[in-house]
Parts: C-alpha cells; sequence; structure tokens
C-alpha cells in the first residue's frame, strides 16, 4: 500500500530509481547516451526521478537535511546521546571549541549535498539536449531549477563561501578550476534566487504528483532567500551584518504576497504540520515537503532514517533510540507569557518555567516532551527522569524533542525499526507560517510595524488555539494556557524583536533557530549569554565560548581544499 503517489518515493509512477539506474548501466556502458537516447524523454524523466530521490537517499542520521544535526549549535537544544563523547564532533560544534577542519560531520555533509547537485545537474544536462517534442521539458527543467537552488542554499547556510555548480555542463577541468570565493556573499545568494526565479516563472500553481514545487513552493523559497540577502555580510574579513537592504526587503514582500498562496494557508492546529497519518501530510501548510513513504514494495519503504537518533529509547518500545536533538531549558522558558498572554522577549530566562505559577504559550507542549507530561499525548507513555528519556542519566535534561517523533502507538504503522528507527512522516521544508513570519520580518525592518504586528498576529492565534490535544491538560496537570495577539502601537525596535522571539517559539526544534542568528549577526551575543546562563541546567557549557567571526559558519573541509589545487580559501578564523 502506498500513503499516495510520492515524488520522492523509490517504487514510482513515472520511472523509478532503479530503472534509472539501470538505464544508466545497461544503454551507457562508456557513459554516453547515444542520440536517440538521448532524445528519448524517458530517458530525462528518469533523471529527473533520481534527481529527487538523491535528497532522501543520500542523506543520513549524522548529515540530515532537515539540519538538526548542526542546530545543536543554537540556544534551542542540546545535542544529548549518551555524553560526550557520543557524537564527540557534534559536542564539539555544540560549545564551539576544538572543531577541527579535518573533523569528519563537516566532510560528510559537504559531500552528500554536492552529490545531490551532481545528480541535479546530470538531470538538466540530459533534459536540455532531450526532444522538444517533450510536453514537460520545462517544467521539469524549471523543477530542476528549483532543487540545484536548495542544494546550494543549504550548503551557503552552513558554509557562506561555496563553489557554486550553477552550470550543467562542467567538465571535469572545469570543477577542478572552481573557486569558493569567485562570488561576493551577496552575489552567491543573487545565484540562487536566479535559479529559484527561473523555476517560479514556469512552475504550475498545482501539481499531480506531491513532492514537486509549485509556483507557491518558489514563491516562499524566494522569500527566504531574498530576507537572508538583505542582512548584508560581503566583508570578506567578517561575518558581521554591515546593512540591512530595503530592496531585498521589498522583494520579500512580493513573494510572500498571500494572493500567491491560493489553497494554502495556517492548519487549525500547529501539530497537524507533524503529524504522519495520511490526512494530515501535505496538509495546507505544506507548501513543499521531502515525501516519504511506507509500505511500497520495498523492505522499509522511503522512509525518513535522517531522525533514527532523535528518539527517546523507551523499555519495549523505541529500545535502540539515541535521546539526540533534546530542547534547551532556555527554548522551555521562552515558552513563559506574561499577564497580558505575550512572551517575554527581555526577562523569559529570568527563572525556570513553573507550570504552578507561569502562563504559558500552549506551543510549549507540541515542542517539548517534559517529565510528567505524556509523551507525545500517549497517557499510556508519562514521561519521567529515567534513562528511558535522558541516556545521559540527565546530563542534557529529560526534555524530548516532540515534532521530528511518532506516538509510540504507531510502532510498526509510522514508526518502523531496521538498522536504526525510522518514520514514513513527511519532512515540510517550506511551511506557509515561515511565509507569514518572514513578512513580518521584513515590515518591521521596513518601520511598517502596524503591518508587522498583524502578520505576528496571525500566528500568535493560531497558536493560542493549538490545542486538540492538549485541551485537558490545564485540568489534568494545572498547566495555564495565556497566548493572546498584539494591540497597540510599537515601534521599528520593538516590533523586530517581537517577530524575531515569535520566529523562535513557532519555529523551535526546526532547525531554524542558528541559522536566524547568524543571519542577523545576533550569534555570538546571544549564545555566548545563553552558556552562561545554561550551566547550571547542562553542564556541558563551562567552557563554551561562541568566536565572532568564525564559528557562524563551518570550516570548508580540510579534505576538499587540499583537492582543490588551490581554488577553495578557508573560511576566516579558520586553519
Amino acid at each position: 500500500m502506498k500513503k499516495y503517489i510520492p515524488l520522492f518515493c523509490l517504487a514510482m509512477s513515472v520511472l523509478s530509481l532503479a530503472s534509472c539506474n539501470k538505464i544508466l548501466d545497461e544503454q551507457v556502458p562508456q557513459g554516453r547516451l547515444s542520440d536517440e537516447q538521448v532524445k528519448d524523454p524517458a530517458n530525462a524523466e528518469a533523471m529527473v526521478v533520481s534527481a529527487y530521490a538523491i535528497f532522501t537517499t543520500a542523506e543520513d542520521i549524522n548529515s540530515s537535511f532537515s539540519m538538526w544535526n548542526f542546530d545543536v549549535r543554537s540556544d534551542d537544544a542540546y545535542k544529548g546521546g549518551n555524553g560526550t563523547s557520543d557524537g564527540d564532533v557534534f559536542h564539539q560544534l555544540e560549545i564551539q571549541q576544538g572543531v577541527l577542519t579535518t573533523n569528519w560531520n563537516i566532510n560528510d555533509i559537504w559531500v552528500r549535498l554536492y552529490n545531490c547537485l551532481s545528480r541535479v545537474n546530470s538531470a538538466i544536462a540530459l533534459l536540455n539536449v532531450c526532444d522538444d517534442s517533450f510536453a514537460m521539458k520545462q517544467q521539469r527543467l524549471a523543477e530542476m531549477k528549483f532543487l540545484r537552488a536548495y542544494g546550494h542554499f543549504l550548503l551557503k547556510r552552513l558554509f557562506k563561501n561555496i563553489p557554486f555548480v550553477n552550470r550543467h555542463d562542467l567538465s571535469y577541468a572545469d570543477y577542478n578550476a572552481l573557486s569558493n570565493t569567485a562570488y561576493t556573499n551577496d552575489q552567491g545568494w543573487q545565484l540562487i534566487i536566479d535559479d529559484l526565479t527561473e523555476a517560479f516563472n514556469t512552475l504550475p500553481v498545482a501539481q499531480v504528483e506531491k513532492g514537486r514545487p509549485t509556483k507557491a513552493s518558489a514563491a516562499a523559497f524566494l522569500a527566504k532567500v531574498y530576507l537572508y540577502k538583505a542582512y548584508r555580510q560581503d566583508n570578506p574579513a567578517s561575518h558581521q551584518v554591515t546593512s540591512i537592504n530595503e530592496e531585498d526587503l521589498r522583494k520579500v514582500i512580493t513573494y510572500t504576497d498571500p494572493a500567491l498562496y491560493a489553497g494554502y494557508g495556517l492548519e487549525a492546529d500547529i501539530h497537524n504540520n507533524f503529524r504522519p497519518e495520511e490526512q494530515f501530510e501535505n496538509g495546507k501548510e505544506s507548501l513543499w515537503a521531502i515525501q516519504y513513504s511506507r509500505n511500497d514494495g520495498s523492505t522499509y519503504g522511503n522512509l525518513n532514517w535522517s531522525y533514527g537518533l532523535i528518539g527517546p529509547s523507551i523499555d519495549k518500545v523505541t529500545d535502540g533510540a539515541c535521546d539526540f536533538y533534546k530542547p534547551s531549558q532556555n527554548l522551555v522558558n521562552a515558552f513563559r507569557t506574561d499577564a497580558e498572554g505575550h512572551p517575554m522577549p527581555d526577562s523569559f530566562n529570568s527563572r525556570k518555567y513553573d507550570a504552578a505559577v507561569d502562563n504559558v504559550d500552549p506551543r510549549l507542549f507540541l515542542t517539548v516532551g517534559m517529565p510528567g507530561y505524556p509523551y507525545l499525548f500517549n497517557k499510556n507513555f508519562m514521561q519521567n527522569e529515567s534513562k528511558q528519556y535522558s541516556r545521559s542519566n540527565g546530563l542534557y535534561g529529560y526534555y524530548i524533542s516532540l515534532k521530528q517523533n511518532v506516538d509510540p502507538a504507531l510502532v510498526g504503522d509510522y514508526l518502523i525499526k531496521g538498522s536504526y528507527w525510522a518514520s514514513s512522516m513527511n519532512r515540510i521544508a517550506f511551511r506557509y507560517a515561515d511565509v507569514i513570519l518572514e513578512r513580518a520580518e521584513a515590515y518591521a525592518q521596513l518601520g511598517e510595524t502596524d503591518l508587522a504586528i498583524e502578520q505576528i498576529n496571525q500566528i500568535r492565534n493560531r497558536a493560542a488555539s493549538s490545542t486538540q490535544m492538549i485541551s485537558d491538560y490545564p485540568t489534568l496537570y494545572g498547566v495555564k494556557f495565556y497566548a493572546k495577539p498584539y494591540s497597540g502601537t510599537y515601534g521599528k525596535d520593538e516590533a523586530v524583536k517581537l517577530v524575531k522571539m515569535e520566529r523562535r517559539l513557532e519555529l523551535g526544534m526546526e532547525s531554524e533557530r542558528f541559522f536566524d542568528l547568524v543571519r542577523w549577526g545576533e550569534a555570538a551575543a546571544v549564545l555566548n549569554k545563553y552558556y552562561a546562563e545554561e550551566i547550571p541546567h547542562c553542564a556541558i557549557y563551562t567552557s563554551a565560548h561562541f568566536t565572532a567571526d568564525k564559528d557562524e559558519y563551518l570550516p570548508i573541509p580540510a579534505s576538499q581544499v587540499a583537492a582543490s589545487n588551490g581554488h577553495y580559501t578557508q573560511n576566516i578564523g579558520n586553519w
């Protein structure tokens, strides 16, 4: 049985990845297609499917394209696991000490993402020369430009200075001559925008097969890239924000226009975005999602293995799960609200959240599993301070991320044990709530604060009503839900502060936080403060320190620098 016809599934309605590989192996014995084969649309379609598929098959528990592994650098999450030596290279990133250019995880994510881009460019090359009678040719090219932009975007957020493989006809000599500093930071974002603009101009409003991007998908992606581009970091000797570009902010407003998103909107409850059941997947808030599947004819289906380290190790239920990516105390405290039902961006961390006395945003209980409450709303699994919910015996606390995990009652159906745990739940890459918050941020930075607050309030109103799974928490556990929209008038600085806080609350544990801090130019100040305040809750931060103009980006892997024949320049602050 299939959930639907998932584009990323290995068993496809068009051509499977296996079929594609067979074509390449059998019909291209010397690495070349005959003229007739080059023109055959079936071969081009096979390469397109292969390009889609690699965005699931190339990722790994240690190199998830969701970027959760690298969000452990933020104030949202602890690395977790069995201790500091369990995934020690990620521990080094978490405390920003001892990070080496030779660390395997840094090279691994680089190689996996460039493998994705290579597959995409192969598809583009074949599409460009296939028969023009192929009715889907231009649309498939637009889809591949979208994927090429996605691969470059993930790499650029991680490494900043990257070689762009934005030509499909690069020879081996061309590849070997690429520089990672051929473009300024601003120019690099523009290259991604160029691919996305082509995609936006061609993609249809709707797609029959889920997983293929639409015009709205491209609009949401363009808005995000323009927002990154707006925060200029073009001084090669620094990662600091030197200016915020008004023209780019106006582009964010353009590409977040609600008219571009007909048929999309906010789910009634935010939790619907993080449920594996068929009726919740590809909902109206999901603008583009990586499609995973189960029972599709293969042994395990096209499951999401990249979250396999995140779940708790519950006896006789999810034994062997590894308990990584654990919410921080700082994040939990951030959901406290004041007497008006508003967040407290300046004082939320003055003390630990206490359900007996504190008002709280309901999203806390949809983002973080906590001792004393049902794990994923299942009262057969009450969380407690035991090794089942903390393999480190409390070193990383007892909180659990809920957005990547699945109700233990669904083991065998939507949560499946292979070499480790996997789920068929889609991962939403672009969701409509983020579009609203990007529009709010652009308005706030432009000084159009009333419009910014209107956008924020859409998110806050939905937050207040997101209680379908937790409606009995006030009665059973004494929780005081209180989240209200803003009223009144706010100045520019205050509006910017409010939208930044709302991004953290809405997108908590979705691996956006660290990248937000870097693009705002606030990573060093926020994280060094966080380290100092978090030591009582997580002792690993005793030696932590974030060095500005170094730790914002990963170093270029030493092996890549060595292989570049002098064409790659190491990121500043590294060696």
